[in-house]
């Protein structure tokens, strides 16, 4: 893209590169004033953010915007690329950056009018600032738009392929979750006199529910349904049930309605499944874990769910030790072999509410949901010990056990989940660095 910048006097150039250095720091409080009194940006903006985190960058940023040239321009430009991206993974609406960029402007237009500047050069300098700020969000704005076309089409395929799974099975085993709910209330009533049971919606049918039907069948009226429903069991119906037993109460009209409220869930459960068929398939075909492409989709939809209800979020990044040695010794096949075994021993401590990825060759990414890193690392040390104690099977028929170096990181409120999975492979690094089979948590 050629640059519209007007030719400027070694006056005005001076004048910009100084007043940007002056000033910087107060041109991005008010680009962050602006931000943080629109309730839109609250949602992935605060205060501390800004003060720890953000400020700098700005700060740079605008110092950076007057002192363009030869391959500083160049590398302003793919900047303006990269933070495009980033806003398009953490969704900040395009007009927010459009409103701050405004203020910006406003702002350094009256600080050159206190400069001592001829009437041309001043009007050279505001259309400077003008075409430098308008070029730089016309690059971000540019890689904006093409990562938000790139992940409405992720989300699509991540839907069409969650649908395309054995929808069956996926139906029942949901139904007998919450069966199994509802029984599990019932049999510690009548068993011991005592209404202990938790919440529907932190049961693994709860969970589910969230974190699973939430994406794959967002904007469905029957999930609408099943959520106010479960709302209600948790808000209303147990209360009822827990306030008549404990007054010795007549317990008959509530249990019903639990029981038949539980019915209609059961309903709309199957009317969700029914109106929907499988197109794609996005699974990994050696070790069936998620296919990488769907992390984004994922990734930022559970790390918005984190930041809405301040629940714990923990990623994994496992990675099997020395398995170059496996292929190099044993052959290809027997490299497949233990993945699709090293996948099946992390399927087997990890929930159904949790996300397992093939990230890489033999590294896999594990998204644990509602998860406080303290626990991560319980299953973490889990898989690892579970993993070095296997015998994995060989082609040939023989046996070899192997290790796995992880790595662990908590979701520290910054909405960039790439963020997120780097400092998960940085501790992984340290892991492998230590001495392997072993787990790191970040710092």
């Amino acid at each position: 893209m050629q640059s519209l910048v007007p030719a400027l006097s070694a006056q005005v150039e001076y004048t910009l590169e100084s007043l940007s250095e002056q000033h910087a720091g107060e041109l991005a409080d008010r680009f962050y004033e602006v931000l943080l009194t629109d309730e839109e940006a609250l949602t992935f903006l605060s205060s501390a953010m800004v003060e720890e985190r953000l400020k700098s960058s700005l700060v740079r940023w605008v110092v950076d915007l007057f002192r363009q040239s030869g391959d500083a321009a160049a590398e302003f430009r793919e900047q303006q690329r990269k933070i495009g991206e980033v806003h398009a993974r953490i969704k900040v609406p395009l007009r927010l950056v459009m409103h701050g960029a405004s203020v910006l402007k406003m702002r350094l237009a009256e600080l050159l009018s206190a400069q001592d500047l001829t009437r041309d050069e001043l009007a050279s300098a505001i259309s400077a600032v003008d075409c430098l700020i308008d070029e730089a969000i016309a690059i971000m704005s540019e890689a904006y738009m093409k990562g938000s076309m790139r992940r409405a089409q992720v989300d699509e395929s991540y839907r069409l392929f969650a649908l395309g799974q054995d929808i069956a099975h996926e139906r029942d085993g949901q139904i007998a979750a919450l069966f199994e709910w509802l029984q599990g209330v019932l049999f510690r009533m009548f068993e011991d006199g005592h209404l202990t049971a938790g919440r529907l919606g932190a049961s693994p049918f709860g969970l589910w529910l969230t974190h699973r039907a939430g994406l794959i069948f967002e904007g469905a009226p029957s999930l609408k349904g099943i959520d106010e429903l479960v709302s209600c069991i948790d808000s209303d119906i147990l209360l009822r049930v827990t306030h008549a037993h404990d007054r010795g109460e007549p317990m008959t009209a509530p249990l019903a309605e639990l029981q038949a409220t539980v019915q209609e869930i059961k309903f709309l459960i199957n009317d969700l499944f029914q109106s929907v068929a499988g197109l794609e398939n996005g699974r990994d075909p050696l070790t069936r874990a998620l296919n990488r492409r769907f992390l984004p989709t994922i990734l930022s939809r559970e790390i918005s769910l984190a930041k809405s209800s301040g629940a714990p979020l923990s990623v994994i990044m496992l990675d099997v030790d020395h398995f170059k040695a496996i292929n190099d010794t044993h052959g290809h096949s027997a490299g497949d072999l233990v993945l699709k075994q090293v996948a099946e021993v992390i399927a087997d401590n990890i929930r159904l509410s949790d996300f397992v990825f093939r990230y890489g060759g033999e590294e896999f990414l594990i998204v644990l949901v509602e998860t406080t890193i303290d626990d991560a690392e319980v299953v973490a040390e889990r898989m690892r010990q579970a993993l070095a104690s296997r015998d994995l099977r060989l082609p040939t028929g023989g046996e070899l056990r192997v290790t796995a170096s992880i790595g662990l990181a908590a979701f520290n409120e910054h909405p960039d989940y790439n963020q997120l999975i780097e400092t998960a492979d940085a501790a992984l690094y340290q892991a492998k660095n230590s001495g392997r089979n072993r787990t790191v948590i970040a710092a």
